[in-house]
């Protein structure tokens, strides 16, 4: 698919994986309506600019049901349609198991797995309509093999990967992918606040012995959108870490 002046709404875009997706889709000529639930930062609007990209912000929080149905209508009247969908919101609320809160459990299922769920729900009937359109959902590598201290966060991820195979079978007729995304270990404000030691024992378990970029988990969904017979797929990016 010719990505010139497709339509790209991408959710949680206002920094990490979610800017770098914006911008991947801005440089390819998309136009790109970016969320946050608050403003995006001068540092993004100002690369944006630069590349001279078509755009547009549209705030909402992703949990919120009522936000989520009122920024749908929103997102696609913007341009009058959506070509790519990429799911990206998410956040973790780390704790070992004996002692994560129940609200931590639904905090992060609500926005990083019922949010999308919620949102592509508010769509497939305009994509059925128009026949056609990517969706791209952000999972993890925990969501594939767990994590200690991530038992919701790593559920969430594991019901993305669900949900992205069941909506691939039941758009394909109509001319509608869905694919996912799982990062491994990737440069972030997550990942800079590590010491040294943990960084250092991070290493051993990547085969490639470096953390990956935004940039390559934001080139990862620019194929996703642009190859038409790629679909039901989870795209691992984390340096050979679950191989």
């Amino acid at each position: 698919m010719e990505l010139k002046d497709k339509v790209v709404l991408i959710t949680g875009s206002s920094r990490g994986i979610g800017a770098a997706t914006a911008l991947a889709f801005a440089k390819a000529g998309s136009k790109v309506i970016l969320n946050a639930r608050h403003e995006l930062p001068t540092e993004l609007t100002d690369q944006l600019d630069a590349l001279g990209a078509d755009y547009q912000f549209i705030a909402g929080d992703m949990a919120d049901p009522a936000v989520v149905a009122d920024f749908a209508t929103q997102a696609w009247e913007a341009y009058g349609h959506i070509d790519v969908l990429v799911n990206n919101a998410g956040i973790t609320r780390d704790k070992l198991l004996v002692g994560m809160k129940l609200t931590d459990f639904d905090a992060v299922l609500n926005v990083n797995l019922r949010g999308p769920f919620m949102l592509i729900q508010a769509l497939i009937k305009k994509f059925n309509k128009q026949r056609s359109g990517s969706i791209i959902n952000l999972a993890s590598v925990v969501g594939l093999h767990g994590n200690a201290g991530q038992a919701n966060y790593a559920a969430s991820k594991g019901g993305i990967v669900g949900l992205t195979k069941t909506i691939a079978q039941e758009g394909a007729l109509r001319g509608i992918r869905c694919n996912a995304i799982a990062p491994g270990m990737i440069k972030s404000d997550m990942t800079d606040v590590l010491s040294d030691k943990v960084k250092e024992q991070l290493l051993t378990k990547i085969p490639l012995r470096r953390l990956g970029q935004v940039d390559e988990v934001a080139q990862a969904a620019v194929f996703l959108a642009q190859n038409e017979y790629v679909t039901g797929q989870v795209i691992v990016v984390d340096g050979g870490m679950t191989m």
